[in-house]
């Protein structure tokens, strides 16, 4: 199937045109982190009250809701139960993709409650842990917890809710292929500083990953680079052409690694990301698109 591109060179200047105003629409305001009443989120235990949705206790936490959802692998994000318990990692602990997690010991926690709550064995998760025994476990002590081992992975202790929706309708998204989904984030570390969706005035807004200095954007699947330069105001741009008519696009950096025509891999770095002058930090416009229409990344990466 012929693909169409977005970024051709009769299309940059409506491309740059179409994301700049997107950008300067205004940006989400900045997530408290805090528990309804003002107490820590980070870190602890929650309990889900009616309309929670993992989505934004993870935007609340400033946590990325791929970590929120591997360090709570029992629970079905379509099916929370209000009074469901809810671990939210602190800033401390990692999770990624095939382990080990980097976990941090809570009260009343043992090699044999941590193993069963990831779906592994409390042997392994010792045997990770040289020279800490089981009874030398502390409150705030970092472990590594390796995955697998176990038959099955742990499974939520209270009875789910009705399945409801998570987030209001998007206006006219592009349709994502089935294909599409399981693709790593374009970040090895960063937290969502805006999330996609409309905002109080009702205009699409890409995502907005935050990052540290020196990071660098990877593609998040194989593809031909269509265009790697700059536009105004969106500082130094890559975009990607994927198979199925997919796009994914790179903005705010402020080296590029690649080149207009190259073919990439999944992983491949593209650019360093830029220290964006209005808020101060380390930011990475990502935007999705599929026949150059608008689609939530979330529904395609993992």
């Amino acid at each position: 199937m012929a693909q169409r591109p977005v970024a051709g060179q009769g299309r940059r200047p409506r491309l740059a045109l179409i994301l700049l105003v997107i950008l300067l629409a205004g940006c989400a305001g900045t997530p408290s982190g805090a528990l309804r009443g003002g107490a820590p989120l980070a870190g602890s235990w929650i309990t889900i009250q009616r309309g929670d949705t993992l989505g934004e206790i993870a935007r609340r936490a400033e946590v990325p809701l791929v970590r929120l959802r591997r360090f709570n692998p029992g629970v079905d994000p379509r099916r929370l139960a209000v009074g469901q318990r809810i671990l939210v990692p602190s800033g401390r602990e990692r999770a990624p993709s095939g382990g080990p997690y980097r976990y941090q010991v809570r009260p009343g926690d043992t090699y044999t409650a941590i193993a069963r709550r990831f779906g592994t064995v409390p042997g392994r998760v010792e045997a990770a842990n040289p020279g800490i025994a089981a009874t030398d476990l502390r409150v705030g002590q970092l472990i590594q917890v390796p995955l697998g081992g176990a038959r099955r992975a742990a499974r939520p202790t209270t009875k789910p809710a009705a399945s409801r929706p998570s987030r209001a309708r998007l206006p006219d998204p592009g349709e994502v292929p089935r294909q599409a989904s399981g693709w790593p984030w374009p970040l090895d570390d960063y937290r969502v500083a805006r999330r996609f969706g409309p905002d109080a005035r009702g205009t699409l807004q890409p995502m907005l990953l935050a990052t540290d200095e020196g990071a660098r954007a990877k593609a998040v699947a194989a593809g031909q680079v269509r265009f790697a330069g700059s536009m105004r105001q969106l500082g130094r741009v890559v975009i990607v052409h994927h198979p199925d008519n997919l796009q994914s696009v790179y903005a705010l950096c402020e080296t590029l690694l690649v080149e207009s025509g190259k073919q990439v891999r999944r992983g491949a770095p593209l650019c360093e990301v830029g220290r964006h002058a209005a808020s101060g930090r380390h930011d990475l416009l990502f935007d999705m698109r599929h026949g150059g229409k608008p689609i939530d990344p979330t529904t395609v990466l993992r």
